[in-house]
């Protein structure tokens, strides 16, 4: 292996075990404090939202120094406090919307905490956003932004076994994907996907019955491409 392409291969574990430390240190956040998000900081994350929008074809939409949308007693109720900043998903309406947005929407999330940021995943507790939804597009959900009074605690995990075909012969690719995969955010933490690495060495991908699991799957396959090093999405 010459210099240069050993040197890529180096960065490319630099990068991913720096992903994997971000998916472990971010956790759930709802209550903020009222400290504003400095201009370098909202310009990050806006570049990567056109970047993705671009790609994707989605109109994902920071929203900042705007209280009204968690001043609502939907979202008192889901215990939110001081949030003022937060991501819209908001994409053209299609069966594929939720994954899609789970997909993007985690890798601004795993960014926020980069950049010294607490996130939440934010479905049915929180008021009308001031995001722009074109005709024939849909908002989702949205993402709380801030620096949190806490970083939150560890989500708890379902068995290995019980996540997908796990056996001691599995390759470390997959048991390092599915490791990943256990970091993601899931509806109400349930965990519900699977996967299976079939005798041909393809994967076969399954979610359960639930609100929002098309976006937790979304999420999900995220994480395993970054903890497994193979595009599965």
């Amino acid at each position: 292996m010459d210099y240069t392409r050993r040197r890529y291969q180096n960065e490319s574990e630099e990068k991913c075990m720096d992903m994997l430390q971000l998916m472990k240190e971010r956790h759930r956040v709802r209550q903020y404090k009222d400290k504003p998000i400095e201009q370098e900081k909202r310009a990050e994350i806006d570049r990567l939202i056109s970047e993705i929008n671009f790609e994707s074809g989605l109109s994902m939409q920071a929203v900042y120094d705007e209280p009204n949308c968690f001043d609502s007693f939907m979202a008192h109720y889901g215990k939110f406090e001081g949030v003022k900043n937060y991501i819209a998903l908001v994409g053209p309406k299609s069966p594929s919307l939720e994954e899609t947005l789970g997909y993007c929407g985690q890798q601004l999330v795993l960014k926020a905490q980069e950049l010294g940021l607490n996130t939440c995943w934010v479905a049915l507790t929180y008021g009308k956003s001031a995001a722009s939804v074109l005709d024939g597009e849909k908002e989702i959900c949205v993402i709380s932004l801030g620096y949190g009074k806490t970083q939150g605690v560890p989500h708890k995990d379902k068995p290995i076994e019980k996540l997908c075909n796990y056996s001691e012969n599995l390759p470390d690719w997959f048991l390092q994907g599915m490791r990943a995969a256990m970091l993601a955010p899931t509806a109400t933490n349930q965990q519900k996907f699977r996967f299976e690495l079939l005798e041909d060495g393809s994967l076969k991908i399954s979610r359960g019955l639930g609100f929002y699991s098309k976006m937790d799957l979304g999420i999900v396959k995220y994480h395993f491409e970054l903890g497994s090093g193979k595009k599965i999405f």
